[in-house]
């Protein structure tokens, strides 16, 4: 176990997260971080290893509330942490923030999830669409002198110049991670691979954490992380309903690839090769854009 000193840190704040909340965090050595911009699988990412870590099915709680998001500046920062200190099993930890703005511990396990970008900006405008409480962030983001949220009016045009700008931290956070991709405790995982083989995408994920699971308990682990299952929590039981309108199905929205071709225009989809092909080197590029099957 060990604190973390966050003057080491690389400072990034939004009206939704402060990564200077890491302050009091005390890491064990089995902690696994999930790591991704926004709209890149995140929710996805943490099922699927609450369920590899549990493959009963006997998670001790809902997934956000297991595994935390110490950055939101929404949620109390003392609750956050006495909770994690208060779990014996092995703990996943939610980022949204560049590799230079974590701590990185050469014990700690981290899976990086990647997507589209075009594809998480379409993700992006139903999550701020439905996204209850932006009000209530972009009045303490003023009050802070922080940049507020911008909200989605319909206008796929201008939020995705917007987006494409300053409105996300997706190359920032691809680019950091894919820097240390040699790092023998990192893991890159992309959402097509995900999408095309959700089986052995989780095997892969359990032998780089070294998680053994019977094969006789694998078709229920693997069924938990299916998009219908995620989408499953009604009523009181769903964690969302409170932030988000449609609760749960409309955080986990429709997980579909490719809604941008019939929106971005052509001048737009070359904006966005433009900005990939200043921050980004090729081989990520490619990744982002395809997947695992970009690097064969």
């Amino acid at each position: 176990m060990g604190r973390i000193d966050v003057s080491l840190l690389r400072p990034y704040r939004t009206a939704v997260f402060d990564n200077r909340r890491w302050e009091s965090f005390e890491y064990r050595p089995s902690d696994i971080f999930v790591c991704t911009p926004p709209k890149c699988g995140t929710t996805w990412m943490q099922t699927i290893l609450l369920s590899l870590l549990w493959p009963d099915g006997d998670v001790p709680g809902q997934v956000m509330t297991v595994s935390p998001w110490i950055e939101a500046n929404f949620l109390p920062i003392d609750e956050i942490l006495a909770r994690l200190e208060a779990q014996s099993h092995r703990r996943v930890i939610k980022t949204h923030t560049p590799a230079d703005g974590i701590p990185w511990i050469d014990e700690v396990s981290y899976v990086v999830v990647g997507r589209d970008g075009r594809d998480a900006f379409m993700s992006w405008c139903n999550h701020v669409q439905r996204m209850k409480m932006i009000d209530m962030l972009n009045a303490q983001a003023a009050k802070e002198g922080v940049r507020p949220i911008l909200k989605f009016d319909g206008d796929y045009h201008s939020f995705f110049r917007a987006w494409l700008e300053e409105e996300n931290n997706f190359f920032e956070v691809i680019g950091s991670f894919w820097a240390r991709r040699a790092e023998p405790n990192l893991l890159f995982v992309h959402y097509n691979d995900l999408k095309a083989d959700l089986g052995g995408e989780m095997r892969r994920v359990a032998e780089f954490l070294d998680i053994q699971i019977p094969e006789s308990k694998w078709a229920a682990v693997i069924d938990r992380c299916t998009f219908e299952s995620m989408r499953r929590v009604e009523g009181d039981a769903d964690p969302m309903q409170m932030a988000f309108e449609g609760g749960i199905k409309g955080f986990i929205f429709k997980g579909t690839n490719g809604r941008w071709r019939d929106v971005l225009t052509d001048d737009e989809v070359a904006a966005y090769r433009k900005r990939v092909a200043e921050t980004l080197p090729d081989d990520a590029a490619q990744w982002i854009e395809l997947g695992r099957s970009a690097l064969k």
